[in-house]
C-alpha cells in the first residue's frame, strides 16, 4: 500500500472554494479503486494550509489512477474548477507506506 499526501497551500480568501474542490476529488479517488482518507482544511493556525491523504493498493495502482484522470470528463471539470477558481496557490505530494504494526 502506498499514501499519497498533498500539502496544499490555499488562497485564504478562497477557501469554500478550495472546499467546493476537495468534494470533487475525494469520490473520484475513491472511483479509480483508491480510498480517500479526507481533506483537512485551515482551523487554528495557518490559514492557507490544507492537507489530503489517500491510498492506493500500490504505486503502480496510483500511477494508473493518475493517468486514467487526465482523460477522465469528471476529473478534467476539477481540474478546470481550481484552475478558474485560483484556490490552489501551490502544492506538493509525498508517498508514504503505512506501519500497522
Amino acid at each position: 500500500m502506498v499514501t499519497c499526501y498533498l500539502n496544499y497551500v490555499i488562497d485564504p480568501y478562497k477557501a469554500k472554494e478550495f472546499e467546493h474542490y476537495a468534494k470533487l476529488w475525494i469520490p473520484l479517488v475513491n472511483k479509480f479503486g483508491g480510498t480517500h482518507h479526507g481533506y483537512f482544511l485551515p482551523s487554528e493556525g495557518a490559514n492557507n494550509k490544507a492537507l489530503a491523504l489517500f491510498s492506493f493498493p500500490s504505486l503502480a495502482e496510483y500511477e494508473e489512477y493518475r493517468l486514467k484522470s487526465l482523460a477522465d470528463e469528471e476529473c478534467i471539470s476539477a481540474f478546470k474548477y481550481a484552475e478558474d477558481t485560483m484556490c490552489i496557490l501551490s502544492y506538493d505530494r509525498s508517498f508514504f507506506r503505512p506501519l500497522f504494526e
